[in-house]
């Protein structure tokens, strides 16, 4: 079994599949230039969302409870089939990353509120960027990492293959980016204390679907009219190491562009006296934040 910086296994399987279908979007590349393959992207997904008629209810019933009521039949059709065309188009911008030339893939990324998170860094303790399960967070990581940040995300251990594949690429194609580190969710937390103590851009997704292990913190929220439990460990760790916690949601734009927009600061760590009544409010806060974005923008769905 191949083995990624991170330590995940690729599998032999897998890494002659990625690295066909690599091939061959790395050839589209060269033959359809940038705007090309994105062109491309969105006729494919148009594509799926004609075949894939499964996929398609999933995304129609998670539609209509994000939005609290039924979509009329043209909305409806409308945001699943750029739902299909968008996540293909992330896929592709992923695979064939390190083929972009580095000057061309910095000019595709731009940082909305960049002072802010600049200023927040400038503090010395780290920073934590609340995510969600929304957008491309691996394309941004990396886009990020290019812009000379030190970046740090905290994943699920059951991580895909194809990320695993295309990190190993990056890995390869950027050595000089290898302190871009991955950390895992059900790990001690000593790994995340340490990115902040480095200065560290730390970023995880919050809204699990599920909390896999008795050791993750979690706090129970309402959100769509329904009680879930998000991850608060992350929260927590960057609260006693005084790093400052920002909200940031990916947005994806034409031909490949990608955009960190950062909401604002959800908590700053100076201003807090108790722990426990701070990550009430931040979860909450982050909660509506999350609940307004999505319905605003319903076609960022994901795990569909």
């Amino acid at each position: 079994m191949a083995r990624t910086p991170t330590g995940s296994p690729v599998s032999p399987w897998e890494r002659v599949s990625f690295a066909t279908a690599h091939a061959v979007v790395a050839g589209l590349l060269a033959v359809l230039g940038l705007s090309g393959l994105y062109r491309f992207g969105r006729f494919f997904g148009a594509i799926e969302w004609i075949i894939d008629h499964r996929r398609r209810h999933r995304f129609a019933t998670a539609h209509a409870h994000v939005l609290g009521r039924k979509p009329a039949t043209a909305e409806r059709r409308r945001a699943t089939r750029e739902f299909f065309m968008r996540t293909r188009c992330d896929k592709l911008f992923y695979l064939v990353f390190d083929r972009i030339p580095r000057a061309t893939a910095e000019n595709l990324f731009a940082i909305e509120n960049q002072p802010l998170l600049d200023d927040a860094l400038a503090r010395g303790h780290g920073v934590y960027v609340a995510l969600s399960h929304h957008g491309s967070h691996h394309a941004a990581a990396m886009l990020l990492a290019l812009r000379g940040y030190k970046v740090a995300g905290v994943r699920d251990r059951r991580e895909g293959g194809l990320r695993r594949y295309v990190q190993d690429r990056f890995d390869q194609r950027y050595p000089e980016f290898r302190r871009m580190r991955v950390l895992f969710s059900d790990s001690f937390p000593r790994d995340i204390y340490r990115c902040f103590k480095e200065g560290y851009v730390v970023g995880s997704a919050m809204d699990v679907s599920r909390v896999r292990h008795s050791n993750q913190k979690a706090e129970e929220v309402l959100i769509f009219g329904e009680k879930r439990l998000f991850l608060s460990g992350p929260l927590r760790v960057a609260l006693r190491c005084q790093a400052p916690v920002l909200q940031a949601f990916i947005v994806p734009d034409a031909d490949f562009r990608y955009r960190l927009d950062i909401v604002g600061t959800l908590v700053d760590p100076r201003e807090v006296e108790d722990e426990e009544a701070a990550v009430v409010e931040t979860m909450r806060t982050y909660t509506s934040n999350v609940a307004e974005y999505l319905r605003a923008t319903p076609t960022f769905l994901s795990r569909v």
